[in-house]
C-alpha cells in the first residue's frame, strides 16, 4: 500500500513557551493532557533508565541525567563533538541488557583528521551514576562514517537494537545524494552491526567490499527515526527533499531510490520521478505532500493509550505537530495530528506509558503527554 497524504485542517493550540499544563486538541478530536517536565537547550534525543529517569542530550555536546520531577544533572565522560549546523551531540539508547552490563551507545558528529571534513560515529560508554559526580567510563567507538565530508547536514545517525540484539544505525546521505547508491561508503545507508561494532556475517552484501559488508538497506536521504514494531518489523522515516516524506518499512538488501526516485522534488524545483516509475526502487509506506519534516519515532506498545497500541507516533519539525500514523501489517496511514506551535524534535515512551516530546531549538520543553482526563 502506498499512501499520500496531503494537508489538513488543522485544529492548533496557541500555548505560550512558558506554559506548564495545557491540552493539545487532534485533528480528528482527541485531546491529550501536557505537562512540562524540563527545559533545554537544542536537545535531540533521549532514552529511558530502568528506574524511570532519563538521559537526554544536547547538541552542543552536553548529557544531563534527569528525572520524573524535571531535575536535571550533568553527565560528564563525553568526548568532543563537531557542533554546528545539524551536527553535534545526536542520539542515546541503551543496550539490551543494560541492567547486567550497563552500555549506553551514543552518536555525534566528529571532525576529521584535516578538520574541514565531519562524520558521524557511535560509541558507547559505561554509566556510572552510583556517585554524586555522575560520569561515563570506558568509552569505545565502535563507527565512524566513512567517508568523512565538508558540510553540515543529514548525519542521522539514529540507533535501534532489534529483538535479535543487533544494532541498526541510520547514516544520512550528508546532502551529497549519489553517494546514497554507491557500495563504498557510509552516506546514505541503514546499517546492521553487533553490540559491539563488529559486522555479522550474515548482512545481505558480502561481496561488494568491506564496508558494504556494513550495509542491511542503501538508497536513502536523511532518516531521523528508527524503531521496531511488535512483529520485528523495522519502520524508519526519512526526510524527503522539497516535499515527499516518507515512511519506510526496512527489508534487508533493498534499494530505496534516493536520489534516483521521490514523491518530492529538489529545492531548485527540478523534477524528481516519483517512486511509481522505477518498480526496482522499494516504495515508501506512507508519504507527506507538504512536508512534515520527521524527527523522532516511537512504535507504541503501552497501556495507557489503548487505542495507540502498534500505532507510529512522529514528531515533525516543520509541521510542529505530532503524527499519529496506524500501521497494520506491512502497511501505513496517518491518523491525526496533534499541533502546539512547537518543532518536535525526539518522542518515547515512558515506562508507565505516557509519551514523553522533546521540542527542538532553545528552551526545547521536555513534555509529558498522557489522555485527558
Amino acid at each position: 500500500m502506498r499512501l499520500i497524504i496531503f494537508s489538513l485542517i488543522i485544529i492548533t493550540m496557541a500555548v505560550p513557551a512558558e506554559a506548564g499544563d495545557f491540552p493539545i486538541a487532534g485533528t480528528q478530536g482527541t485531546v491529550l493532557a501536557a505537562t512540562q517536565v524540563a527545559t533545554f537547550d537544542e536537545p535531540w534525543a533521549m532514552t529511558f533508565l530502568p528506574d524511570g529517569t532519563l538521559l537526554v542530550t544536547e547538541k552542543r555536546g552536553f548529557l544531563w541525567h534527569v528525572t520524573s520531577t524535571g531535575s536535571k544533572s550533568d553527565v560528564q565522560g563525553l568526548w568532543e563533538v563537531a557542533y554546528g549546523g545539524q551536527g553535534g551531540l545526536g542520539d542515546v539508547v541503551l543496550h539490551p541488557d543494560y541492567k547486567r552490563n550497563s552500555w549506553v551507545y551514543l552518536s555525534y558528529a566528529e571532525r576529521g583528521i584535516d578538520k574541514a571534513t565531519i562524520g558521524a560515529v557511535v560509541v558507547r560508554a559505561k554509566l556510572n551514576l552510583k556517585n554524586t559526580a555522575l560520569r561515563l567510563t570506558s568509552m569505545e567507538k565502535l563507527w565512524a562514517q566513512e567517508p568523512k565530508v565538508t558540510g553540515r547536514g543529514h548525519y542521522s545517525h539514529r540507533i535501534a537494537f532489534g529483538p535479535n540484539g543487533k544494532m541498526f544505525i541510520t547514516s544520512g546521505d550528508r546532502q551529497k545524494l549519489t553517494p546514497a547508491q554507491n557500495f563504498n561508503g557510509h552516506l546514505g545507508k541503514v546499517l546492521r552491526l553487533n553490540d559491539d561494532g563488529t559486522v555479522p556475517t550474515d548482512n545481505p552484501w558480502q561481496n561488494r567490499g568491506e564496508i558494504a559488508k556494513q550495509f542491511w538497506t542503501i538508497g536513502h536521504r536523511n532518516m531521523l527515526g528508527i524503531d521496531f514494531d511488535a512483529d520485528g518489523r523495522l519502520w524508519v522515516h526519512e526526510m524527503g527533499p522539497r516535499h515527499g516524506d516518507e515512511l519506510n518499512l526496512i527489508l534487508a538488501g533493498k534499494n530505496y531510490g534516493w536520489p534516483i526516485v521521490s514523491n518530492g522534488d529538489h529545492y531548485s524545483g527540478v523534477v524528481i520521478p516519483d517512486h511509481d516509475t522505477r518498480p526496482e526502487f522499494e516504495a515508501p509506506r506512507a508519504f507527506w505532500v507538504p512536508s512534515i519534516a520527521p524527527s523522532g519515532l516511537v512504535i507504541y506498545d503501552g497501556s495507557m493509550f489503548t487505542a495507540w497500541k502498534g500505532s507510529a507516533l512522529i514528531g515533525g519539525l516543520v509541521s510542529r505537530a505530532l503524527i499519529h500514523v496506524g500501521l497494520k501489517g506491512e502497511t501505513a496511514e496517518e491518523v491525526e495530528r496533534f499541533k502546539w506551535g512547537a518543532r518536535i524534535r525526539e518522542i518515547e515512551q515512558g515506562p508507565e506509558g505516557a509519551l514523553y516530546v522533546l521540542e527542538d531549538g532553545s528552551g526545547g520543553r521536555l513534555l509529558r503527554l498522557a489522555p485527558s482526563p
